[in-house]
């Protein structure tokens, strides 16, 4: 909550969301003037006191409701003079808080401004607390990494591949695992034919884990034998 002078007989106090919740205070509840209501313009007029010297001496207050954006509120608080001044916008609150003198006027046209900036409020809300969409279903990668044991595993998958894939591919050597890894791109193949090929494959390698951290560690870690061709390599040997 923050209170600002804007001179002898004016201030201006702004309430977010934050200092709404923290009340358990709902924005109807200032235009119907709720007690927890009268609490917090009694705590305003205290803050405003002792900050600014802002004493009402028993006149009546004007209180300009005024929207600022999504999560805020501004109210402008006037001495008046004269009660009839009071314009059918605002609603009085007589310092004491007594029962009668709290009775807002102009209460209509108050609870509209307050319940505009509340539906604001509840949109953005709600939002904050939509659960998450549903992820997409994930798409296949274009990317198979297949392991072999040795390079004749390596031979007898190159000999089956290819007669059925001419992709991009490439052969690395994990000396830390003795083995080889054959990596294999999609390239223009359609997904059922791709997971065919696979599928097949997997009768002579085994089917790895194969991701973009896979292919960075394959990079970084493994030696790189044949790199993009290595089916039409080894099978022209």
């Amino acid at each position: 909550m923050k209170i600002e002078k804007i001179n002898d007989n004016q201030i201006r106090c702004t309430l977010t969301h934050a200092d709404l919740a923290e009340r358990k205070l709902q924005l109807s509840e200032l235009a119907y003037g709720t007690e927890k209501a009268k609490s917090l313009f009694h705590d305003m007029m205290q803050q405003a006191a002792f900050e600014f010297g802002f004493e009402a001496d028993n006149m009546p207050l004007m209180i300009e409701a005024i929207p600022t954006s999504a999560d805020s509120i501004v109210l402008i608080i006037t001495k008046v003079e004269d009660p009839e001044e009071i314009d059918a916008r605002f609603s009085k609150f007589a310092p004491a808080l007594s029962q009668e003198a709290n009775k807002l006027e102009g209460a209509d046209t108050i609870r509209n401004l307050f319940e505009k900036v509340k539906e604001k409020m509840n949109t953005r809300e709600s939002k904050e607390k939509a659960p998450e969409a549903p992820a997409s279903p994930k798409v296949k990668s274009p990317l198979r990494l297949f392991s072999f044991a040795t390079m004749d595993d390596v031979m007898l998958a190159v000999h089956f591949l290819a007669k059925v894939y001419s992709g991009s591919n490439t052969l690395y050597k994990d000396h830390a695992a003795d083995m080889y890894i054959l990596a294999m791109m999609q390239s223009d193949y359609s997904d059922k034919e791709y997971s065919r090929i696979c599928n097949m494959l997997t009768e002579y390698g085994t089917l790895e884990n194969a991701s973009g951290i896979a292919l960075a560690f394959l990079e970084e870690h493994c030696e790189t034998l044949i790199s993009g061709n290595a089916v039409q390599t080894l099978e022209a040997l």
